[in-house]
Parts: C-alpha cells; structure tokens; sequence
C-alpha cells in the first residue's frame, strides 16, 4: 500500500507543481503547439483540467512520492509486457524482403507528378545526395509559366526560416539553440528540362526563391522557375533534378539520431497547379503536405549491412561492390515517398487478411528493446486496416511498413504513403495504449491522407480531424478501457492509475484542450494561417469533437455511410470542404449548413448550463376563487404538489438543441426539447413528488460544450461524503508520505 500510495502522490504532486509553477509547462498549454500536438497521438491519456491546489503540497508531494518510487523500482521493470515466445528475426538486408508483388490494377489516380529517383546517403557525414527524372503533366485548366518547388529541408537552415518563426511562436523555442550539428539543408545542384528532342535546357541559374505567404525574404523552402514556353493545359514537361542536402537532427519527424534515419520530404517536390494557380506553399510550423499522384521508382543506396524500409514494394537490392547496397522501391498511384534505414532494425513481417477486405503484408522495423511489442503492432495495424477498412473503404494497396522509431529521434506518429512510424516505450503496460494508440492513428492516416488526400496546408483537418476522431472509435471499439498513466524517472517508468479509465468523448477528442482554445481560430481558416499555438486544437481536437457530435446527433449508421460514401467518392480527387459537406446533407437527407456554419465557417463556443433549479411545495399568495366568492390568502397550498422550476441558459453564441431533463424523487422523468436559440428559457412543471436533478443534455451529443459541470444540478447534494471521502484520502496519503520520509532519514 505505502508503494502504491507513494507513486499516486508523487504523480499528483509533480503534476501541481508543475502547473503552478510554470503555467506554460502545464499539459493543456503544450498540447496546444502544432507539433506537439502531433506528438499527442503516441499517447491516448487523459488530459485534466487544471488544478487549483497550491504548489507548495504539489512539491512536498512529488518528493516524497519519488522517494517511494526508488522503493520498488524493480517491481516496475517486472510489469513489462511479457515476451513472446518465437525469437526475433534480424533483418537481412543482403536478402530481399518476402513481399508479395501487387496484383496489376488499373490507374487509379491521376498520375501526373511521377519521380525516377536514385539518392545515396552518407551517414558520416549526414549527407543526401540524389538526381531525379520528373515527368509531371498539366492537369489544370491554365498553362503553366513557370515550375514551383518544395525544398522542406531549408526550414531548419536556419532561425530566419517561416517554419522556425512560426516554431517559436508557438513556445518551441529550444529548437532556435541548437548545436551546429543539428541543423539541415537542401541544395538544387542542376536543374534541366527536358524535351523529345535536342540536348536538355539547363534552367538551375533562372532557379529563385519565393515567398508566396508571408513575403519572408529569408524563407528558402519554395523555389520558382520561369518557363521560356509555357506548359499547356494537357502537356507533359520532363524535369532533372539533382541535388545535395545534409539530414538534419530532426526537427519534426524527419532527420537522424545515431545510425536511425527517417527521411521524409527529402527531395525537392513539385507543388500543385490548380485553376487559379500553384498551389505551393512555403513550410509552415501548423501544416504538413499537399502533393499531386504519380507512379514513384526509387534506388536507395545505403552502407551495407543497413535495413531500409520505404513507400512501395521491394524490387530487389544490388550490392555495389563499395560497401553499400543498392534498394529498390516502386509504388504506383501515390503522392509522396518516405524511406528510413539503420543497421539497428529488427524485421518481422505478418499478413493482413479479413473477410470482404484484401489482404496487406505487413512489414514491422522494431528497435531491438522493443522485441516483446511486435504482435501490439501488429494488432493495432490489423485494428485500423480492419474497421477503417469495414467502416470507409479497403485499404488499396498490397503492403504497408510499419516503422518503430529510435529513443529521442523524434520521428514518431508520422504517415506517408504505404509507410508510418509509430511509437512506444522500453516498459508499456497493456492498460494504456502505447503502442496501439499510435500505430491506429498513422495506419489510419493511409486512408484520409494517403487515398483521399486533402490539401493539409489549408484543409489539414480534413485528414488530422477525421483520423483523431476514427482512431478514438478503434480504441473503444477494439482495445477495451484503457487508464491514465504517468510516466516517472525520466519518462522510462510507467504506473497505471487504474481508478482512472479514460473516455472516448472526452479524453480520445481531447476536449480538455479544445476549452482552453475553443474559439482560437475559425476552422475555415486556410491551415497554415492558423496561430501556431492553438493550431494542433482546432485542426485534431475540435473536428473530432464535432464529428462525435454528429454521430450521437445522426446515428453512427447514418454517419458511417456518409464517410464511406465521402472515401469512396474522392479518393484520389483531393476534395476539398464543400464536398465532404455536400455528401453529409445528401446521405443524412438534412441541411446541417447551419451546423457547419457554427463549427466550420465560425469560431462559435457552445455551453449551455442550469442557472436556477428549485422544487417546493406550491405555496401562493393573493386572492382566490371565482367572483363573489374571492377571497384572500397569505399562504394558498395544494395538497401534495410540488412545483418544479428551471432556468436553462446558453452561454456561449454556438446555438443547438438539446434536451432538458428533471427527475423527481419516486424515479419519474420529466422532458423537453429547446432548441437552444434564446439566451435563457424557463420550465416549470408541478407534480405531487419533489424534484432531485435537472440536467441540460443528458445524453451528452453536444460534445462540443467546453464546461460541463454547469450543465447538472442536485437537490440532494453529497458534499460532506465527497469531503468526508478525500479528507480521509488525503490524510492516508499525508500518513504514508511521513512513514516513508521516516524510513529514509
């Protein structure tokens, strides 16, 4: 008891002091910034509101606490997950990877912006060096007078960058005091164009920077060159690209730590004509990625003896004779690719298959400690390849890599086509969803982002929003409860609170963040103007919510087949809004436009509460009874009545209808149904039995109500048991702290 009491201590020690010592170190605010936003999907726990306790009991606690943890550190260890019984088998890297090939298919998407790519990595000196042949066609209704680039590793060139400004803004500031080594670039060598005929035009000196959002001169991550003839709508131009760059340590979820590489928009990348335009925009700390389809062909060279793992299939590997290896990848009808390698990774591959779905192989890189996870990964993908597959539409392609990132390399909970990385730890109870909560996530990420695949620079909710909220779904559904936990010793000790379950509608929609931002941006705004420090909330938390509400408002039938229908219809399409609110109104047979004017075109906060709530017995004062028989009474009493009044109001200026509901003391219910729109309303009813509650939305469907402990009100309030019941664990807690503190002076 004393172990157990100790480590309770010390989590909600630490916890208040931490709050209250710095406001800014508090887990609400730091899930608020856009990449530790991201970073928030490893990690399916509770996020608490803010505590009010001071923080001279929360220090007093947390060292005391800790002190109780050294007790029984071993007893930790001895909690890990236990091991599997087959031994793990080493990656070979001399032998290609069992992989089935896919089955030829038709084109599936437009395939305009297709790459032959060979790139060689020298990890003594963190250098990429790559040439690209790049066949990309005008699928616009415009000509295109000039070509538009991507060069994402200049964002962490240096402080001057967009990324970086905007990093800082958001409270990522350590990234600005990084040492020498860390820091990562991209160079264009040479860049040509190429015709059917006659020697290629060398345009690398026309190459310019351009910064087309914010007009940061120091910005380097899009580049323009003007086209002497214009590429017309229909015409297909051929581009060599060669270039240089130095891996960065990573910055956000791309770069290297030891000999763990995870490349991601490593090559410079051709942004998207539109109608009115290119839509190419400089790299900005809230978003990710908008790239058009195509057919990708890469060879990968590496040092021997190193696994690589990247977007496609394995074609086969060929040893160079110089102490590296050859890999090559092909994929088909996707819009990036992302590669990683280490001598380090342990390979194991499984396959995918259930009734009414293709099957998958999946091919799972596990750092080495994390050997006894391997089926958790593997479970989590089948989840996510399952329901999202059941409830929105198959998974497309043959294979998918699963990728266990290194300690600290920061790579973690990232998708790419046919490739994710997920994220664990060394000790992971099976109470908390660590791996599962992750690997859900980024596997759902292959539908929304890697089949629909919205533009993330100004609709990132579309995929982040809809993949939070389905992830949710897939934990409830398949993962059973899971418990709050807290993380000791560095974050390599867990202790699970097991009298803390965690909820989907509050803690797998994180709504506890979305209070403190609710009204921070309105939705509509385009992603990368979003502020950085709230982005993560309205793009992950507050689409999730809404979408939630929808479910409890539609029915999850109802809501199912409006998501199946929205995937099937524009996969590969890259929709946009108006067409995901469009198939809602025609599969529902409502107009919900006034819906998503408040969620969507609007920052509107909903709360509705009880502002008044009483039931006595009915007691009138005046004149009564009928003419010539009027009398008057002080004190006119029905027998056995009791009148029951309410007041309800909205406080915020979201307005949707929710049901009222007042319970009387024999068991009996009393309802109604406001639409919401007045600022208050009133109910009364009498009955011949007292009134014990009123609570506004019973059922819960607004899930977007930022406070609800006004929305219930009792009668019988049970304030001396609750203080009754934490006094006195309160002062056994204060008991075995002193016991402990004893033992150790």
């Amino acid at each position: 008891m004393i172990i157990t009491l100790g480590l309770r201590l010390s989590a909600l020690g630490s916890r208040l002091w931490q709050e209250h010592a710095d406001p800014g170190a508090s887990i609400q605010n730091w899930s608020l910034s856009p990449r530790a936003a991201k970073s928030l999907e490893p990690r399916a726990q509770s996020l608490f509101p803010r505590d009010t306790i001071p923080s001279v009991f929360g220090r007093t606690a947390a060292v005391g606490g800790v002190a109780t943890c050294l007790v029984v550190l071993t007893l930790a260890f001895a909690g890990a997950s236990a091991p599997l019984a087959q031994p793990p088998v080493v990656g070979d890297p001399t032998r290609p990877t069992v992989v089935p090939a896919p089955a030829p298919s038709s084109q599936r998407s437009a395939r305009n912006a297709s790459y032959t790519i060979t790139a060689r990595l020298d990890p003594a000196s963190r250098t990429l060096t790559g040439e690209a042949l790049l066949t990309w066609r005008n699928t616009a209704t415009i000509p295109a007078t000039s070509l538009r680039f991507h060069l994402y590793y200049n964002a962490w060139r240096n402080t001057r960058s967009t990324w970086m400004r905007e990093a800082a803004l958001a409270g990522d500031t350590e990234l600005a005091t990084r040492p020498e080594a860390d820091w990562g670039w991209i160079d264009v060598t040479s860049l040509k164009l190429v015709g059917t005929s006659g020697a290629p035009v060398d345009v690398t000196s026309s190459l310019r920077f351009i910064s087309p959002d914010d007009g940061n001169l120091d910005d380097r991550t899009v580049a323009e060159v003007p086209l002497s003839a214009a590429v017309a709508p229909g015409e297909t131009v051929n581009v060599q690209i060669a270039w240089s760059s130095r891996v960065p340590r990573t910055f956000a979820r791309t770069g290297a730590i030891g000999n763990f590489y995870f490349l991601g928009q490593w090559f410079p990348k051709i942004g998207v004509l539109q109608d009115t335009g290119w839509n190419c925009h400089q790299f900005h700390a809230a978003t990710e990625f908008f790239s058009d389809f195509g057919i990708y062909d890469v060879r990968l060279t590496v040092p021997n003896g190193w696994v690589v793992g990247a977007t496609g299939t394995e074609r086969g590997r060929r040893d160079e004779g110089d102490r590296t290896t050859t890999h090559h990848y092909y994929a088909e009808d996707v819009h990036d690719f992302a590669w990683t390698t280490s001598p380090d990774y342990v390979e194991r591959i499984e396959r995918f298959g259930h009734d009414g779905l293709p099957p998958v192989a999946m091919r799972l890189l596990l750092q080495p400690e994390h050997i006894r996870q391997a089926e958790r990964h593997f479970d989590a993908t089948r989840a996510a390849l399952r329901y999202y597959g059941e409830w929105f539409g198959p998974y497309p392609y043959a294979n998918v890599t699963i990728v266990d990132p290194a300690w600290q390399s920061g790579a973690e909970g990232m998708e790419y086509p046919m490739l994710f990385t997920a994220g664990t730890r060394w000790l992971a109870p099976r109470t908390v969803a660590e791996p599962e909560g992750v690997t859900v996530h980024e596997a759902g990420h292959q539908f929304w982002y890697g089949v629909v695949a919205t533009n993330e620079f100004e609709h990132a909710w579309m995929d982040e929003g809809f993949n939070t909220f389905a992830t949710a779904r897939v934990l409830e559904q398949f993962f059973g409860p899971q418990y709050y936990a807290k993380r000791y010793f560095g974050g390599y000790v867990p202790w699970v609170f097991g009298h803390l379950p965690l909820s989907r509608a509050t803690d797998g929609n994180y709504l506890s963040p979305y209070r403190n931002a609710a009204d921070a941006d309105a939705q509509s705004t385009p992603t990368w103007r979003y502020w950085p420090g709230t982005a993560g909330v309205i793009t992950y938390f507050k689409t999730a919510l809404w979408l939630n509400t929808l479910e409890r408002m539609l029915g999850w039938d109802t809501l199912q087949r409006i998501l199946s229908t929205y995937f099937t219809r524009y996969a590969y399409k890259h929709p946009e809004p108006k067409d995901f609110f469009a198939v809602v109104n025609e599969v529902s047979g409502r107009d919900l436009t006034w819906f998503f004017d408040q969620v969507y075109r609007s920052s509107s906060v909903f709360d509705y509460g009880v502002d008044a709530f009483t039931s006595e017995r009915v007691s009138d004062r005046g004149f009564f009874g009928d003419s010539g028989k009027r009398t008057f009474s002080a004190n006119e009493r029905s027998a056995d009545a009791y009148r029951t009044t309410l007041v309800v109001r909205r406080g915020g200026d979201g307005i949707f209808p929710v049901n009222i509901r007042i319970r009387f003391e024999n068991g009996q219910e009393q309802r109604w149904q406001w639409d919401g729109r007045e600022r208050w309303k009133l109910f009364e009813v009498d009955r011949p039995v007292r009134a014990v509650s009123a609570e506004v939305d019973p059922e819960r469907v607004l899930l977007l109500d930022v406070n609800y402990t006004n929305n219930t009100r009792s009668l019988a309030p049970k304030t001396e048991a609750a203080a009754r019941k934490w006094s006195l664990t309160w002062l056994i807690w204060l008991q075995d702290h002193l016991l402990t503190y004893g033992f150790f002076i």
